[in-house]
């Protein structure tokens, strides 16, 4: 008995070893974009013809990106912004969230975008934990979600600390499906179906839920720090998250969140000129066809090295092989 404790013990202490380095994604552009009144691109979605995007600065404008030119302009389009719904969250949270609001503004602060086929977009406010639908028409209201959709995820230890909560959003082509990433401390995955006119949870809401902490990619260094999703996206029946820490996009199983496969852009990120005076990534937004990945930063009012202080999206490859590839 002791021997097999030690031989555990000897297993428990061993340096971990290292993982196969994931295939990097190539890098085909890079647009700033202008006309972002308030900056801070923290969601993204193609919708008919356009990339859009949203800010967590502004409570009643999208943007539709102009990308005729290499540095892109944002059009904006207003909307009037219906009250928001009660989630359920705890008076604390609201109450710091509200704060949060007048010292930086953006009460709602929407932090995720999609888009269904009929051109409805969905923003994702991590405030309210609400989903805000507006039509093409630019007609907004807030989706009737299941009341125990915060409770399940706050008993999986989710969505239980101010400004970590809802960080993205994706729904399917039908508008049938969607999903919401919790942010962090821990992250995770939910999923609700469209009955008619409501929204609920089939067989519960949460689909995954974890926590822990992981080292920065290779060639970065620095701490740990806590496992995250800032943005999500769905493709050809499959979930893609972005994970802002480790650089990476992971491709997701839609009904259970299992990892299938990674890609990293490590090295796209980690260029010198391409840095931030932050130990944080500014990746915010993610949006995935069949021809590569649109990856939104939110610079958060910081300028890169290369001083440059706009909003960045950049462009990506999709992978030899396409999305669905299996090596």
């Amino acid at each position: 008995m002791i021997r097999r404790w030690l031989s555990l013990a000897c297993l428990l202490t061993m340096p971990a070893m290292a993982q196969e380095p994931l295939p990097e994604l190539e890098l085909l552009s890079e647009h700033p974009v202008e006309g972002m009144a308030q900056g801070n691109l923290s969601g993204m979605a193609w919708c008919g013809d356009a990339l859009w995007g949203v800010s967590d600065r502004d409570d009643n404008i999208v943007y539709r990106f102009d990308a005729s030119e290499s540095v892109w302009r944002a059009e904006a389009e207003t909307f009037e912004l219906p009250p928001p719904p009660d989630a359920g969250l705890p008076w604390g949270v609201r109450v710091r969230s509200w704060v949060m609001g007048l010292v930086r503004g953006g009460h709602m602060d929407f932090e995720g975008m999609s888009c269904d086929s009929l051109g409805n977009r969905y923003l994702v406010s991590e405030t309210y934990a609400g989903v805000l639908k507006l039509n093409p028409a630019g007609t907004a209201e807030w989706l009737t979600l299941p009341d125990s959709l915060v409770r399940q995820a706050r008993a999986s230890g989710m969505l239980l600390k101010f400004n970590a909560l809802f960080e993205g959003i994706a729904v399917d082509p039908a508008g049938d499906r969607m999903w919401l990433a919790a942010e962090r401390e821990r992250r995770g995955l939910l999923v609700v179906h469209r009955r008619q006119s409501r929204w609920v949870c089939t067989g519960g809401c949460v689909l995954m839920s974890e926590g822990g902490r992981e080292n920065p990619p290779h060639p970065l260094d620095g701490q740990s720090l806590q496992r995250d999703f800032s943005g999500l996206a769905f493709f050809e029946d499959k979930l893609f998250t972005l994970e802002r820490f480790a650089l990476r996009v992971c491709r997701r199983t839609a009904s259970t969140g299992a990892v299938e496969r990674c890609w990293s852009f490590a090295e796209t990120a980690s260029e010198e000129h391409r840095l931030y005076a932050s130990p944080y990534s500014t990746v915010e937004s993610l949006w995935i066809d069949a021809d590569g990945a649109w990856i939104g930063l939110d610079n958060n009012e910081l300028t890169r090295k290369d001083g440059e202080s706009r909003p960045i999206v950049w462009r990506f490859a999709a992978p030899k092989g396409g999305w669905s590839a299996r090596r």
